[in-house]
C-alpha cells in the first residue's frame, strides 16, 4: 500500500534524541517504507544521529534493528574522569566504524546531517562533512556525563540541548515535506537514582522545551507517548520498535 505522502518529491526525515528510546526510530522507518515513503534527506540529533547514519548509509530497518538490539550505553561508555566529563563515548565511534566503516558524510547514500551544540556559546552546530562516527560522538555527548568532542577547534556536546528534532536542518537541505520523530513526549515523573540519571533528566527537560518549538515547523510529527519507558533500559528495545511502528501507522492513517 502506498500512502499519498509518498508522492512528495523531496521528503525529509528528522530523527530526534532520547537515549535508549531511539529504538522507536527503527519502527518508524519500517512503517514509512511499508507505505512507500522513502526519505530523500535524513537529519539526526543524539541517538537520532546514530540511527540516521545507519539508514543514510544503506542499512535496512531490519539490519539496523539487528545491529543495535544489544547496544547499551554502558557498551559505549569508557571511564574518562577528565575536567570536562565523567566518561568518554568513544565506544560509540568504534561501533559505528565496525558497522558502516570509517566513513565521511560525503560517502552516504542519502544526504545526511547531524546537530550538535557548541558548549562554549550554546550555538547550534550543523555537521554534514568529515568523519561520521566522530560527529555522532559529538551529537550524543551528554553534557557532564560524556567528555565534549572537539571538531575543527570547537567543543561539541549533545544536539538535543538546542534542536532535538532537527526539522530546520531538513529544510536547509532542500526538503519540501518534513517528517519529525519526537521522543520527548513523556508525562511521567521518575525519580533519578544516580548522578547519571540526574544529568540525563536535566537534558530531557531541555529536549522537551526545544522539541515543542520544532513540532510547530514540521509537516508530519510522529510523537508517541513513551511515559512507560525510560531512557536507560535496553531490555525495552523490541517494545520500543513496535511502538514506533504502530504510532507511525496510526499517524499516517489520519493524513
Amino acid at each position: 500500500m502506498t500512502h499519498p505522502i509518498a508522492s512528495a518529491n523531496k521528503i525529509g526525515l528528522a530523527l530526534g534524541g532520547g537515549g535508549m528510546l531511539g529504538a522507536v526510530h527503527i519502527g518508524v522507518i519500517h512503517a514509512l517504507e511499508e507505505q512507500g515513503i522513502t526519505p530523500s534527506y535524513i537529519a539526526g540529533t543524539s541517538i537520532g544521529s546514530l540511527i540516521g547514519a545507519l539508514y543514510a548509509f544503506g542499512l535496512s530497518w531490519q539490519e539496523i534493528q539487528t545491529q543495535t538490539a544489544q547496544l547499551d550505553w554502558l557498551d559505549v561508555a569508557k571511564i574518562k574522569l577528565s575536567k570536562l566529563g565523567l566518561l568518554s563515548n568513544i565506544g560509540l565511534r568504534d561501533f559505528v566504524d565496525e558497522t558502516i566503516g570509517d566513513v565521511t558524510f560525503e560517502q552516504a547514500k542519502l544526504p545526511f546531517g547531524i546537530i550538535a551544540t557548541d558548549i562554549s556559546n550554546g550555538e547550534r552546530t550543523v555537521i554534514n562533512s568529515g568523519n561520521v562516527s566522530r560527529a555522532i560522538m559529538a551529537s550524543t555527548s551528554i553534557p557532564g556525563v560524556f567528555e565534549p568532542v572537539e571538531i575543527d577547534g570547537t567543543l561539541l556536546v549533545d544536539g538535543g540541548v538546542v534542536e532535538n528534532v532537527p526539522v530546520c536542518l531538513l529544510t536547509e537541505m532542500g526538503a519540501d515535506f518534513t517528517i519529525g520523530v519526537d521522543l520527548s513526549l513523556d508525562h511521567s515523573a521518575k525519580r533519578p537514582k544516580n548522578i547519571i540519571e540526574v544529568m540525563m533528566h536535566s537534558l530531557k527537560f531541555s529536549m522537551i522545551a526545544a522539541a515543542k518549538l520544532q513540532r510547530e515547523d514540521v509537516d508530519l510529527c510522529i510523537a508517541p507517548d513513551l511515559s512507560r519507558f525510560n531512557m536507560f533500559d535496553n531490555k525495552q528495545f523490541d517494545d520500543l520498535v513496535e511502538v514506533g511502528y504502530q504510532e507511525t501507522k496510526q499517524t499516517l492513517a489520519k493524513v
